[in-house]
C-alpha cells in the first residue's frame, strides 16, 4: 500500500521545516535535529515515578532513567536502548515512549544512556548496554524490580543493541532474559536488501542516512562482520529469548528486521513478527500523531505483559 495518510502529513510537516537531511549534517546538527523531532511524540504521560541513576560501566559511569508505573513492587522490568544510529538520541528523545510503554505494560523501564559514536566507536555502545543490563539483573531490588522477569528492547539502533545484548547474555552466561522487543532493528551492515532499494529516500530515514550512521559507528568496515555489530551474521541463534519484532513497510530496515525474525524462528526461538503497512521508520514513538504508532505501542505492551506473566 502507499504511505499512511497520517504519515504523509507528518512527512510534509518535516519537509516544510527544511534543513539538511541526517547524512548532510554534522554530528552536532544531527543531534539537534533528533531532539527537535522529539516534539512530535507529544506531551509526557504522567507516571508514578521517574528516577535518575548512574551505574558502573566498562569505561566509566552509565546514566540510566528509571520509569516506575503504579502498583506494588516488585515489578517486571524492561531495559531499553534508544534509537539514533548509535550517534544521536538519548534519554530525553525517548522519554515519552518509555513512559507510555511502562504504563501500558505495567513494568519498570530502565532507559540506558550508552556512549555514542563517533566519539566512542563500536563496541562501546553494546558493551555499555550489556553492563547496564547486568546491573539491573544484579541490583533489581534497589529499583523495585523482579530480576526473574527481565526483558530488553529498543528501536532502530536500539533494536540492534537489544539483539546484541541477547547474544552477549547467551554467550557470556547471563543474565537470564525472558523477552526481547526489537522495533525496526538494524541487524546487518550490508544495506543490500529490496527494502533498501524501494525505500532509499523520502520516508524519514534514508539509505544515505544509514550509511552515515554506520560510517560513524565502525572504526573499520571489517567490524561490520562482527555479530555484535550485525547480529544477522551470527552463526547460531539458538538459545536466545523469545522475540517480538516490529517492522514498517516503508523503511529501509524492513527486510533485515524480518530476515532476523525468520532466522530466530528457524533456530527454534519463539518469534512474533508484525509489519505495519504504510508506516515509516520512527513511527513507534509517535503515537500522538500516528494511530498505528499507538497500536504498535499497545501490541508491544501486550506481548510484554504475556511474557512477564509466563515467567
Amino acid at each position: 500500500m502507499g504511505v499512511d495518510p497520517q504519515a504523509r502529513v507528518l512527512l510534509d510537516q518535516i519537509a516544510a521545516i527544511g534543513g539538511p537531511q541526517i547524512h548532510q549534517a554534522t554530528v552536532d546538527e544531527a543531534r539537534q535535529m533528533i531532539a527537535a523531532m522529539a516534539a512530535f511524540a507529544g506531551e509526557p504521560p504522567s507516571i508514578a515515578k521517574v528516577e535518575s541513576r548512574t551505574v558502573p560501566g566498562p569505561a566509566g559511569e552509565i546514566s540510566l532513567r528509571v520509569f516506575t508505573p503504579e502498583g506494588a513492587a516488585p515489578h517486571p522490568v524492561l531495559v531499553y536502548f534508544h534509537g539514533g544510529g548509535w550517534v544521536i538520541g538519548g534519554l530525553d528523545t525517548h522519554d515519552v515512549p518509555c513512559r507510555d510503554l511502562a504504563n501500558r505494560a505495567g513494568c519498570i523501564i530502565v532507559s540506558v544512556d550508552y556512549r555514542l559514536a563517533p566519539e566512542h566507536k563500536f563496541p562501546a555502545a553494546p558493551e555499555d548496554c550489556y553492563a547496564a543490563t547486568r546491573w539491573v539483573a544484579e541490583n533489581a531490588a534497589s529499583i523495585g524490580a523482579d530480576p526473574g522477569r527481565l526483558a530488553i528492547g529498543g528501536d532502530s539502533a536500539g533494536g540492534n543493541l537489544a539483539a546484541v545484548v541477547a547474544l552477549m547474555a547467551r554467550d557470556r552466561g547471563g543474565p537470564r532474559i525472558v523477552h526481547q522487543l526489537l522495533i525496526y532493528p538494524v541487524t546487518d551492515v550490508g544495506q543490500d536488501t529490496v527494502s533498501y532499494r524501494e525505500n532509499a529516500d523520502g520516508y524519514l530515514l534514508s539509505a544515505a542516512d544509514m550509511a552515515w550512521f554506520w560510517n560513524h559507528y565502525l572504526a573499520t568496515p571489517a567490524e561490520g562482520e562482527n555479530p555484535y555489530a550485525s547480529p544477522l551474521r551470527a552463526r547460531f541463534l539458538r538459545g536466545l529469548p523469545p522475540a517480538h519484532v516490529i517492522t514498517a513497510e516503508l523503511d529501509p530496515l524492513r527486510d533485515e528486521g524480518e530476515q532476523y525474525a525468520a532466522r530466530l524462528k528457524d533456530a527454534g526461538v519463539e518469534v512474533q513478527l508484525t509489519r505495519y503497512d504504510g508506516m515509516i521508520h520512527g513511527f513507534f514513538g509517535l503515537g500522538a500523531v500516528l494511530a498505528q504508532g499507538k497500536k504498535a505501542m499497545e501490541e508491544a505492551a501486550e506481548r510484554l505483559r504475556l511474557r512477564f506473566a509466563a515467567s
